[in-house]
């Protein structure tokens, strides 16, 4: 491999020749082996379209030159175009405050920048990536912009996976809407219910924590991009902070506004812990959905078995013929992760001291996993199970009729101590509610189908 020699504060670095990253990422990916996995792509993207919006900004209050300026803006739109994404090298997890990340950014656009100028990559005495890509700017406000930015790109293409949810939910709840079931409260009969209600409820449930993630968003569209080291805005023309916020909401398409309290933005991350707490808020309500699922398919004999699931795989390498829940519970292990991850999130949100908060990647790291496992997974367990799921009317009747905790529908018209009397009566004989009360004579026929109804 060939190689040149690029300068940065610390000395000289050899980088591959054909390398559009230069010194500060040289020494950047030999420090940060972590997970062996490069940076998101809404990272890359919201970085490039930060870096090309301080560009704007910087020619407009008229501390960067237009041939720079303009060269640095068609450096960036190149790389939004799908070009050079290999050279975003640094890992998800790196330095302290995404710094590494940042430098990465900077090397790249300028190197891009250099050769749209005529230049060789390297020649940093015609464009810098410090003093020209990141003029206006630092790591500690960029970083977190970009978080807000990638995390909002990712809520773009989540929300729809969760709607694809619901949909599939209420429609079994209209499905189902006809077949009574046995309720169960303490994993023990209960009075009926119908199991398109359950449905239904699992559906309200799944909407409002859908709508807590929206409410969350709100909190991310404040950015403190402007603040710069510390949150007071040093080494900013007049007026930057505006026109870079103005043209990045633009091109992101995001409803970005600036956060009124800078310092604010860089030292406290209570928008991105906000947002993970919703969204592992939905995990526990997704967990609880699944289980509920595993149970009611439990059997087919020695279980539950009220409801049918489809059979997308072969559930068993020995047993022929067995069918498992397993989409439900790969839900399960993609709720276990999300909850995991908002608990890295808590304990980074708080992992800061005074100016500014140094666990931003492995935050970032972590939302966007939680998203990427929702956004990917959600619609395939729509699809291939709820839309498929079945009910198993005769059992749903035969539990009902055997059940007798139904008992309780009779207290009203012959008393707690009688019915408690006729339940313990009929799990030693075996006999159903209906056929003691119909024999004792306590009630007729006729007012047991209509209390039962």
């Amino acid at each position: 491999m060939e190689y040149r020699t690029d300068r940065d504060s610390l000395g000289e670095v050899k980088i591959p020749k054909d390398a559009y990253y230069g010194a500060f990422t040289g020494r950047a990916i030999i420090q940060y082996h972590v997970t062996g996995k490069r940076s998101h792509q809404h990272l890359i993207s919201a970085y490039t379209m930060i870096k090309r919006s301080c560009a704007v900004a910087n020619i407009k209050c008229g501390v960067l030159d237009k041939k720079s300026g303009n060269a640095i803006i068609s450096a960036c739109d190149k790389i939004l175009s799908g070009k050079f994404q290999d050279q975003f090298v640094i890992e998800e997890i790196n330095s302290g405050a995404g710094t590494a990340f940042n430098m990465n950014s900077n090397e790249v656009i300028c190197n891009v920048a250099l050769e749209i100028l005529g230049k060789k990559k390297g020649q940093n005495e015609f464009l810098h990536p410090n003093d020209h890509v990141n003029m206006s700017q630092s790591s500690n406000d960029t970083f977190p912009t970009a978080m807000h930015v990638a995390i909002l790109l990712n809520l773009k293409e989540t929300i729809p996976a969760i709607d694809v949810l619901i949909k599939s939910l209420n429609k079994k709840a209209k499905e189902f809407s006809g077949y009574k079931k046995i309720g169960r409260t303490h994993l023990m009969d209960a009075l009926p219910v119908t199991l398109g209600s359950e449905f239904a409820a699992y559906s309200t449930s799944i909407t409002k924590a859908k709508n807590s993630i929206t409410l969350a968003i709100k909190e991310l569209e404040l950015v403190g991009l402007g603040g710069t080291a510390v949150g007071n805005g040093a080494n900013t023309p007049r007026g930057f902070r505006k026109i870079a916020i103005a043209e990045l909401a633009r091109i992101s398409g995001l409803k970005l506004r600036p956060e009124q309290d800078m310092q604010h933005s860089l030292q406290s991350k209570f928008a991105v812990a906000n947002v993970s707490s919703a969204i592992r808020n939905l995990a526990l309500e997704l967990n609880k959905i699944a289980n509920d699922i595993r149970l009611m398919a439990s059997g087919p004999i020695a279980g539950l078995s009220e409801i049918g699931i489809p059979a997308v795989h072969a559930g068993s390498s020995i047993m022929p013929g067995k069918v498992n829940p397993s989409l439900a519970e790969c839900l399960n292990m993609v709720c276990f992760g999300i909850i995991g991850n908002d608990t890295a999130v808590a304990n980074a949100a708080q992992g800061g001291q005074f100016e500014l908060n140094v666990m931003l990647p492995g935050m970032l790291k972590a939302v966007l996993d939680s998203t990427d496992m929702l956004k990917n997974f959600l619609p395939i367990f729509s699809r291939n199970l709820i839309d498929g799921l079945s009910a198993n009317e005769a059992r749903l009747q035969q539990n009902i009729e055997k059940s007798p905790v139904i008992v309780t529908l009779l207290a009203p018209k012959i008393g707690y101590q009688k019915s408690a009397d006729l339940f313990k009566e009929s799990l030693k004989t075996g006999k159903t509610i209906r056929e003691l009360v119909t024999s004792k004579k306590l009630l007729s026929d006729k007012e047991i189908s209509a209390l039962f109804k």
